[in-house]
């Protein structure tokens, strides 16, 4: 039997027609590039579990800046190394803590780039929790305590802004911090800067080299209490609905790979632009199957791009950016 040639074959036929009928475009625009700053000078140190990723102080920082900017990517991620740290996380919200010096610098450097920083205490506080924690003497338990986070978070969010961020992004999974960290912007006078939520944050295996890079594994216990079970995908849409209504602008689902269903939902349900962080694990799996010559870097990280793209992802938070950027152009 003979079969007619279909439609969707014809429209196959060349690289013109593949690329004049395509649906999911990706875009250098939808990039937003993770940095790790940290104290002292002469430092751009490689992270062992995210080659290619790296420590900068702020003297080495500014060659990383401007590559950015000449990519066409528009926006970066600060995530800060501080020099000390304590149970209350205190230079998460010093004037002078290193992601506020390192937004000064950014602005100053490349003021088109827009800087979002990283709201969250856990690199900052000497036990790697995300909040402050307290202790129970009669039973012995220590739990992070939701409410004195929130005073802290605040701080920080507004700290963050005083020093130039353009975006908010509370990354900490406390029960109203949205709500809080908007009022605390809006009473310090910062009503136009907006709030990327890590609405969706899953208790995830795809974070172990992220806390490497950022110091930040908990001493004790996890996060399982206050970040999402994996399994949970009603929960979801719970959450992010609680960070609409308390004032986010931006909703995020962290990691990518293992929740493309879960980015679909939010796409459907809200009107808010969908941000996803494609994790470190996500990353360094690639980069160390490339590394023996398993597959092809660029074209497994584009077809991965492009299918959080298509599950809805309005913007993406990749360590891949600045590669990614270069691939689209040709390069």
């Amino acid at each position: 039997m003979t079969f007619p040639i279909t439609r969707h074959r014809r429209m196959r036929r060349t690289a013109a027609l593949r690329s004049l009928v395509r649906e999911t475009q990706l875009s250098v625009n939808d990039f937003i590039y993770p940095i790790f700053v940290t104290h002292g000078s002469g430092i751009k140190d490689e992270i062992p579990s995210m080659p290619g990723v790296y420590h900068y102080s702020l003297d080495l920082l500014q060659q990383e800046i401007e590559a950015v900017a000449a990519s066409g990517v528009q926006a970066v991620l600060l995530f800060g190394i501080p020099e000390h740290k304590d149970a209350a996380g205190i230079s998460a919200y010093e004037a002078n803590g290193i992601v506020q010096q390192a937004t000064r610098k950014v602005k100053e450097w490349a003021p088109q780039l827009v800087v979002i920083a990283d709201t969250c205490l856990c690199q900052f506080t000497d036990h790697g929790h995300c909040g402050v924690i307290h202790h129970d003497e009669r039973s012995g338990v220590a739990e992070v305590d939701n409410d004195s986070s929130l005073e802290l978070l605040v701080k920080t969010a507004v700290a963050q802004a005083e020093a130039g961020a353009d975006i908010i992004a509370p990354s900490n999974m406390m029960d109203g911090f949205v709500s809080a960290i908007r009022d605390g912007l809006d009473a310090a006078g910062y009503e136009m800067v907006p709030i990327m939520s890590y609405s969706v944050k899953y208790a995830s295996a795809f974070y172990g080299p992220f806390r490497d890079a950022a110091h930040s594994a908990p001493q004790f216990g996890d996060r399982k209490t206050y970040q999402m079970d994996p399994a949970n995908a009603r929960e979801a849409l719970r959450e992010a609905e609680s960070d609409v209504v308390e004032g986010a602008d931006m909703l995020m689902v962290k990691p990518a790979l293992a929740y493309l269903d879960i980015i679909r939902e939010l796409k459907e349900h809200f009107d808010l632009p969908v941000v996803t962080y494609n994790v470190s694990a996500e990353y360094s799996m690639v980069k160390a199957a490339a590394a023996n010559g398993w597959i092809d870097e660029r074209a497994i990280v584009l077809e991965t791009l492009t299918g959080m793209k298509r599950a809805g992802a309005d913007l993406i938070i990749t360590y891949h950016a600045l590669d990614a950027a270069r691939w689209l152009k040709g390069e």
